[in-house]
């Protein structure tokens, strides 16, 4: 009976079924639940219009929201009260919420929307029913004070209204400090929400300030509470006996890490082995996180809490306490560590032959940097060969199977988006020496290959078992956003065969092929990835478009994300003798697409919090040059203005176009370019200019310069962007 009372069986059964809204007596008289779990019915019921997959109306009859033109979703607030709510079920599909009925909600907050203009139309129009899930309990901005109240501004400017602090709730903050505080009531359509000051942080402007303001602005998690510290410091620090018990014992094999130099959790080795005829013997040996770290523990809730680990340039914010991030459960070298392997073997056209997973007990023979074995197989550097002889040969080999696990994953369409990223240089006290474009060497991609390669084994060897998991899923892209791209391709002479309105993995990576080199080939990139859709989290298995692969899961980083501790602990019992017996699917089944959820929430919200931090430290640093001139090339056009990327470092910022003085400027938005009204002068992708930083704005993250002969020669006298129509 309780199959019947599943959230997700419920839901199926008002999709499929309920023709009008129904009472909790019709409900289980169709469901067929008797009178003892009438009480768990209506729980699920209420449960369930609580997260806003039902709504209750007049009457306790129940429907779907969609069936009474209601929608739920997430919105997005802008600055100036109005909002936006996403349903997530498609592109095109935001919903326009006019300021007026949107002051009861919060960014990103979870609503239920009454759609007022239809969903089919250009622009769906619609009022906020009520909160489904508020999204902030504190918030953190500046606290500001007068002698009759006080308030605080919030750090982020999507959260437009103004919280009031009573007098009894201020705590010792001072006007103009930045705090965080603790929302006591959330707003009305008549009030401000309320809130008591929680922290003070300490005072606008100073660095550590100002991280710790992105920290708590994307509610990240970054103190361990005290019982997961003591639970995680009562974990043996080295390997016992008793640890080996029904495990493979790897530690004869010549086993590597391979990672940055400045890293410290090393949660991945490998091992290859040249077996003649073509074929390579790989073993990817990843840390066993679920060894010491059992399911519902004090540290595994925690775990699942935060999701993923967070990485800024300065410091990392760990998923798991560095007891075991940096200790126990990081391969480091000289040292026995308890590992889960996946071995394979491949043959000389990089196709898997046979695959076998166990658990494992390995030492690793060496830490290896990108930097060192770059120098090893790339460039052929003598020195450094020298330095290690004995990891040569083992590095020859796996350069073989990395090149053919590449080209075998490109020839099937597997897209490659190789956009340099920014890379943050910090001197000893923490401050910013130079931002520079993040090298990669084929050392990367050595390791990504090795990584995917065990992830698609694991993702292939559950799925043929039919055992319930979570896999990580990529939807193709929408036809909408499709015919959209193939139209802005047209305007570079490239073209895009799409065939029922969707288009091969393969045809997109023959593209990324055709634009390497070109000066407009980031802005392609860019804008192909702009329509692509968010990789996720899924128990339901619809494949990964980008990689162009049938099943796909994350299996190789359990340190720092926990969907692959999720698989691990899946994969272990998938290997008994037994397998996993039919109450356990049932029970991952029910379990895994709230997991998939929440994982894949907080991913978003790293990867946010990571892009900010990003962003405030590229502002930092360029306050420091306002009035400085820099040469720079043209990387975006838009119609408010032109992206300017500089040469000496590697950041953006924006040229506005009402910076211009020289000419009216219009914006041809099918070509990407802003030409001249009467001079006919272009700016477009690849231009060389020279700019000046005229502002910078830490609080928003804008860059602003001035193109140099525009500001200085109002008649534009240097040649700085084509004048060819």
């Amino acid at each position: 009976m309780s199959d019947l009372l599943d959230s997700r069986r419920i839901v199926e059964f008002f999709e499929k079924n309920a023709r009008y809204p129904l009472t909790p007596e019709e409900i289980a008289r169709h469901l067929g639940v008797g009178r003892r779990e009438k009480k768990r019915l209506l729980d699920r019921l209420d449960d369930l219009v609580e997260r806003g997959a039902l709504v209750q109306l007049k009457g306790r009859r129940y429907a779907l929201p969609r069936k009474v033109n209601l929608v739920t979703g997430t919105i997005s607030m802008h600055r100036d009260g109005y909002g936006f709510v996403s349903t997530g079920e498609g592109e095109g599909k935001d919903i326009f919420i006019p300021a007026r009925f949107a002051r009861e909600a919060m960014h990103g907050d979870q609503v239920q929307v009454r759609v007022e203009r239809g969903l089919r139309s250009d622009k769906p129009e619609g009022r906020i029913v009520r909160v489904v899930r508020r999204a902030h309990g504190t918030l953190v901005g500046r606290f500001e004070q007068t002698r009759k109240f006080a308030y605080l501004v919030p750090a982020d400017p999507r959260l437009g209204q103004d919280l009031v602090i009573p007098r009894n709730a201020r705590g010792k903050a001072r006007s103009g400090q930045i705090v965080v505080a603790r929302i006591d009531s959330f707003p009305s359509k008549n009030r401000n929400p309320e809130g008591t000051v929680l922290e003070v942080l300490g005072e606008p402007g100073e660095p550590e300030v100002e991280v710790l303001t992105v920290i708590h602005q994307h509610g990240l998690p970054h103190r361990f509470p005290a019982e997961v510290l003591t639970a995680a410091n009562d974990i043996p620090d080295e390997v016992t006996p008793e640890d080996l018990s029904g495990r493979e014992d790897l530690r004869d094999l010549f086993t590597v890490t391979i990672d940055g130099e400045t890293a410290k959790d090393f949660d991945d080795a490998v091992a290859v082995r040249d077996e003649g005829s073509g074929r390579v013997r790989l073993w990817v040996s990843i840390a066993d996180v679920g060894h010491y770290v059992a399911e519902g523990d004090v540290i595994d809730r925690e775990a699942y809490v935060r999701g993923t680990s967070v990485y800024f340039p300065d410091r990392c914010i760990p998923m798991l306490p560095e007891r075991l991030s940096n200790g126990i459960c990081s391969l480091n070298p000289d040292v026995d560590r308890l590992v889960m392997t996946a071995e394979m073997l491949f043959d000389r056209e990089g196709v898997r032959l046979e695959s076998r997973f166990y658990p494992a007990v390995i030492r690793s023979a060496a830490r290896l940097t990108y930097t060192q074995v770059r120098a090893m197989i790339e460039t052929g550097d003598a020195a450094e060969i020298a330095r290690r002889p004995e990891v040569f040969p083992h590095l020859e080999v796996m350069k073989s199977l990395a090149e053919r696990l590449q080209a075998r994953r490109r020839q099937r369409g597997s897209l490659d988006f190789d956009l340099p990223e920014a890379e943050i240089i910090l001197d000893l006290q923490g401050h910013i020496e130079d931002i520079v474009r993040g090298e990669r060497y084929f050392a990367h991609r050595l390791i990504e290959e090795f990584m995917l390669a065990a992830n698609e084994a694991v993702a292939a060897f559950l799925t043929e078992r039919e055992v319930p998991m979570l896999y990580r899923v990529h939807e193709p892209p929408a036809a909408e956003k499709l015919q959209q791209f193939q139209e802005f391709l047209s305007h570079f002479n490239l073209k895009l065969p799409l065939r029922q309105g969707q288009v091969a993995p393969r045809d997109l990576q023959q593209l990324l092929e055709q634009i390497a080199g070109r000066p407009e080939e980031r802005m392609i990139n860019q804008v192909m990835l702009r329509g692509m859709k968010q990789a996720c989290y899924s128990p339901e298995n619809i494949g990964h478009f980008g990689l162009a692969s049938d099943a796909y899961c994350h299996f190789t980083s359990p340190i720092r994300r926990y969907p692959d501790l999720v698989v691990h602990r899946i994969l272990r019992r998938a290997l008994r003798k037994k397998g996993i017996a039919e109450g356990e699917k049932q029970r991952l089944a029910q379990t895994l697409p709230e997991v998939g959820e929440q994982t894949s929430a907080r991913e978003r919200r790293a990867m946010e919090a990571e892009r900010d931090i990003v962003a405030l430290r590229k502002c930092q640093f360029m306050v420091q040059h306002l009035g400085e001139r820099f040469d720079g090339i043209v990387s975006g056009v838009q119609a408010f203005g032109f992206f300017v990327e500089l040469k000496d470092y590697f950041l953006e910022g924006l040229v506005r176009i009402s910076s211009l003085g020289d000419d009216f400027y219009h914006f041809e938005e099918e070509r990407h370019r802003l030409i001249g009204e009467y001079g006919r002068r272009i700016f477009q992708i690849g231009d060389e200019v020279r700019v000046r930083v005229e502002h910078v704005d830490v609080e928003r993250r804008q860059i602003d310069f001035t193109l140099e002969d525009a500001a200085d020669n109002p008649a534009g006298g240097a040649k700085v962007g084509s004048r060819n129509p």
